[in-house]
């Protein structure tokens, strides 16, 4: 039986120096409609197989057990008090996949990416205590933060569709599923319709799931895709294999690869730190609808929280997708249930705790597994192209004139460049780009303090006149 929460409070816990443990049954309860959702958004974390295969040259079953630690990772954020449903930095994807084409699958990519992860988990751990996140976010232009989400957008996208891409290879399955995905968690008149049809409501609390199942289906029934064999157990993820691909059997590369993965890292964390904003947001928008409990979203026990995840990975399992503070479909969907009511979710820990707890489950279920297996790269394109659609439309709306449209155009284009420097490019760019179009000279920064000054002057002698 869990701890019951008294109105108004926060969900009860166990205070451990920054963090505040809470585990299942314990200090929250299961959540059935969550745990139903885990046992099939699962499918999206196994997801990373193929790449693990193609870029890190692993096999299968040392793949499975990559999935295995980064399951285990996905539960530190609710069990240590972050209130956000973790997940990828999914945008930089195609920008981390750009940078391992540099390397050749086995050690080589398993050095690299070691370096990639390991550098992103000292930036968020630094950033996060010593609480410079907004400062050093804030100083780069926006036109460079626009175009770098724009630029991971196109990467995904074009990943897909190029020519030998898996939309190429099995087209009618991938480009429905993902019209009903967009439809589903974006389009306004199915907005409209879940006011006014229950049904509809349902579908959307699926959220991407119900484009993803269409397109196994589909896959499955126009031969795209292989029936699964499905087979009945436990699974046998491949540890003792695993170990081949970790730092600790490969050994460290020299100085060049970890400046080679530095504007990686900065990338990736500019794209997770609005990922962390997102979230907060979301946060804040369901506390105020739910006065019986206290949300905290404390950002550097985000950035402590998402920096252990990476270093952990980056030892013990590499992974492309990184560690990132939010995965922004499956936490939307999360916060729209919670906001019907403490009948309809407890706590926001109660749900994803029990969605992560249920995912990590799931990976050892074999027959789930073995059915999902021949359909894993649906999940892992139809994430990414429905990625691609929201870095295009999040970086547009952030560009306020056209010297910034220009500009973050430029960037956005050359980081999606099919090249290992590219994204050194276009930080290059941008940062030059940005001194010669937008940034005033020092006379007209001069002029327009002296202006603003004056307007604030005249403003507070208005006041007092009245």
């Amino acid at each position: 039986m869990a701890i019951v929460r008294k109105h108004g409070e926060e969900q009860p816990y166990w205070p451990a120096g920054p963090f505040k443990i809470r585990l299942p049954f314990i200090h929250y309860r299961w959540e059935v409609p969550e745990m139903i959702q885990g046992l099939f958004m699962f499918m999206v974390s196994l997801a990373m197989i193929p790449l693990l295969e193609q870029y890190l040259g692993m096999p299968y079953d040392a793949a499975l057990a990559f999935c295995v630690v980064a399951g285990l990772m996905y539960l530190l954020p609710s069990l240590l008090g972050v209130p956000l449903v973790p997940g990828w930095i999914t945008p930089a994807i195609p920008i981390v996949l750009l940078y391992l084409q540099a390397f050749e699958p086995g050690p080589s990519a398993v050095q690299a990416m070691f370096v990639l992860q390991i550098e992103v988990f000292l930036i968020f751990i630094f950033l996060g205590v010593t609480g410079l996140s907004n400062r050093i976010v804030g100083l780069i232009p926006n036109s460079l933060k626009a175009g770098i989400i724009i630029g991971a957008g196109i990467a995904a996208l074009i990943g897909e569709i190029k020519t030998g891409g898996r939309v190429e290879a099995t087209p009618i399955s991938l480009i429905i599923g993902a019209v009903i995905s967009a439809y589903v968690l974006f389009s306004v008149s199915f907005k409209y319709t879940i006011q006014h049809n229950r049904f509809a409501k349902m579908i959307a609390n699926l959220g991407m799931i119900s484009g993803m199942l269409i397109a196994m289906i589909i896959g499955w029934a126009i031969g795209e895709y292989p029936l699964p064999n499905i087979e009945w157990g436990i699974t046998q993820p491949n540890f003792s294999s695993m170990t081949d691909y970790l730092i600790f059997s490969v050994g460290l590369p020299d100085i060049s690869v970890f400046l080679l993965a530095f504007p990686t890292a900065m990338i990736a964390y500019v794209i997770a730190f609005g990922d962390i904003l997102v979230g907060k947001a979301l946060s804040e928008r369901v506390d105020s609808i739910r006065p019986d409990e206290k949300i905290e979203t404390n950002i550097t026990r985000i950035h402590i929280v998402t920096g252990i995840r990476n270093g952990v990975l980056a030892l013990f399992a590499p992974w492309p997708g990184l560690a990132g503070p939010i995965w922004t479909a499956a936490h939307a969907t999360l916060a729209e249930r919670y906001a019907l009511g403490r009948k309809a979710m407890d706590s926001i820990y109660s749900g994803g705790g029990t969605f992560w707890w249920t995912g990590l489950v799931a990976i050892f279920m074999l027959p789930l597994v073995t059915l999902f297996k021949p359909v894993l790269p649906i999940a892992l394109s139809l994430t990414l192209l429905l990625t691609a659609y929201i870095c295009i439309m999040v970086g547009i709306e952030q560009l306020k004139n056209s010297a910034e449209r220009g500009v973050a155009g430029i960037v956005a284009v050359t980081l999606a460049m099919p090249a290992a420097q590219s994204t050194i490019y276009a930080i290059a760019i941008g940062i030059v780009l940005y001194i010669l179009i937008e940034r005033p000279s020092a006379r007209q920064r001069k002029e327009n303090r002296e202006a603003s000054l004056a307007a604030s002057k005249a403003d507070t002698m208005l006041q007092k006149n009245l």
